[in-house]
């Protein structure tokens, strides 16, 4: 009896525990100005087969419009397929429309040429490209379109760390396999991704599209509360870091991350330090490869420091991580497109949103516990070895620079 009553008792506490970090969170995010939004739901799409496979089967049932907004799109096997498919629905009568990065084009491999997008434009997809680079003029380099979004009929969206490229389901030759998270949501919330697209494709293309019929708010009779945090440069530059800043100082037992970036921001680092300060268990997943040849060094250093304060690091040796989830106290996730580095907190376009679901977090850490299984953990007195002098002092040189950039 005295068994169960412990039983018992610790279930309760873990629930309170839970339910007193969701609504310290969602004070927190509201008194920002993010929006809530209520009977929503969400499907995890954790790897790029289950994302293109979810994805193209709802653009294939497409009625009225498909909207597309990506950081790179690439015109290779996933892309050119996509294509074909938006052509086939154009030719239904579907309007198409896709935007993509100037930048985010330009750094790809093999980036779309103004011929290549001539001739998508002319098989009757709307295309715009955000922000083009103009040479020698370069201040628009700061400030660039991050986001990964999917809106087809407003009834669905999509988001998360996937652009539009195969190497997500292939992999690559310098990081080897990539692995990464995209979500599906519907419900209420559908209309605000609708809404973020149609302001930043009025601002690229001039076309306006504040019409009713392309903001259709999908219905669903029961779900989830979520919270959108959507950044947008000089009307909303703090709320990535404000957000991972109040789930950090609300956790009461445990954080878990993944990311391909945590340089982080000064705010987020003391955030971390005070939630290991305050015993919570933090657990940090990062890659062993990268896609970048001086963030290595700045996250291992930066690592060990949280190391040294009792997190638990996991670098991920399996390939390329490129997720981007938080989890808190079993109770909150949050999933997106920031990185939780200098240019996403402080520059670019980006959209997360925060779930209140302890089913949805559970699926996430289990999904975290899984992904353990091949990584190793970084062993302080192991660093000097692991990490040579020549990347511990590039490390540091850098680590004050990424937290800007």
């Amino acid at each position: 009896m005295r068994f169960l009553s412990l039983i018992f008792l610790l279930f309760i506490s873990s629930f309170t525990c839970g339910q007193t970090t969701c609504d310290e969170v969602r004070q927190a995010l509201l008194s920002h100005g993010n929006p809530e939004f209520e009977k929503c739901k969400i499907s995890l799409l954790p790897s790029a087969r289950e994302k293109y496979a979810d994805m193209f089967s709802a653009i294939r049932d497409a009625e009225y419009y498909v909207h597309l907004e990506y950081f790179i799109f690439r015109l290779d096997s996933i892309g050119s397929e996509l294509i074909n498919l938006l052509h086939e629905k154009v030719q239904q009568g579907v309007e198409v429309r896709l935007l993509i990065d100037a930048y985010g084009n330009w750094k790809a491999p093999c980036p779309m040429t103004d011929e290549r997008m001539d001739s998508i434009r002319a098989l009757g997809i709307k295309l715009a490209v955000f922000d083009p680079i103009r040479f020698p003029w370069l201040p628009n380099l700061l400030h660039r379109d991050h986001r990964k979004i999917v809106v087809v009929d407003g009834k669905y969206a999509w988001t998360g760390g996937m652009n539009v490229a195969d190497y997500y389901i292939h992999g690559t030759e310098r990081t080897g396999p990539w692995r990464d998270m995209q979500a599906r949501f519907e419900g209420p919330i559908v209309d605000e991704f609708q809404k973020i697209f149609v302001r930043i494709w009025e601002k690229t293309s001039g076309e306006n599209l504040f019409d009713l019929r392309y903001r259709v708010p999908s219905e669903t009779k029961d779900g989830l509360n979520m919270i959108m945090v959507n950044r947008e440069p000089k009307t909303s530059n703090r709320q990535i870091r404000r957000a991972y800043v109040s789930l950090l100082d609300a956790a009461k037992e445990e954080v878990r991350i993944v990311n391909p970036y945590p340089t982080n921001t000064h705010s987020v680092r003391l955030a971390m330090k005070r939630a290991l300060r305050r015993g919570v268990n933090v657990k940090v997943m990062v890659s062993s490869s990268s896609d970048n040849r001086v963030v290595p060094d700045v996250i291992a250093v930066q690592m060990k420091n949280f190391a040294d304060h009792g997190a638990e690091i996991f670098y991920y040796d399996a390939g390329f991580h490129h997720t981007k989830v938080i989890t808190v106290d079993g109770a909150i996730s949050m999933v997106g497109t920031a990185n939780m580095d200098g240019r996403s907190m402080r520059y670019d376009y980006e959209v997360n949103v925060v779930v209140f679901d302890s089913l949805t977090t559970s699926r996430l850490n289990k999904i975290f516990d899984d992904d353990t299984k091949d990584c190793h953990m970084m062993e302080r007195k192991y660093f000097r070895k692991e990490v040579p002098l020549r990347h511990r002092f590039i490390g540091r040189v850098f680590q004050p620079i990424k937290g800007l950039l």
